[in-house]
């Protein structure tokens, strides 16, 4: 469902899949969300495996918005996420490195 090489990744919520993608207006709302630092802070986050519940929920929020998905992060608080939360935080850190990679080194 998800192509890599346009930066999606797929999330399943409730046993349906997802495309999810940050596009331009999806990273200026997770900056407003997270009102604190930049982006570049949020990848080292990631990088440096110091990111916060709050930081993969909106992740996952951005980018499901991101790819139509109309809903809110209130909304995600009763889903079941599709592997649990260790896959919601590898999603989230996979959506947020083909963000910001070139084409030819997604995959």
């Amino acid at each position: 469902m998800a192509n890599p090489w346009a930066g999606e990744v797929t999330v399943v919520l409730d046993g349906t899949p997802h495309r999810c993608k940050l596009t331009l207006g999806a990273l200026a709302e997770l900056e407003a969300t997270l009102q604190t630092g930049t982006l570049v802070e949020l990848v080292e986050r990631f990088e440096a495996r110091r990111f916060s519940t709050r930081d993969v929920l909106a992740l996952l929020v951005a980018g499901l918005r991101g790819g139509g998905w109309e809903g809110r992060a209130e909304d995600l608080r009763t889903v079941e996420i599709g592997g649990g939360p260790l896959e919601a935080a590898r999603l989230a850190a996979e959506l947020l490195a083909r963000a910001f990679s070139l084409p030819e080194a997604r995959g």
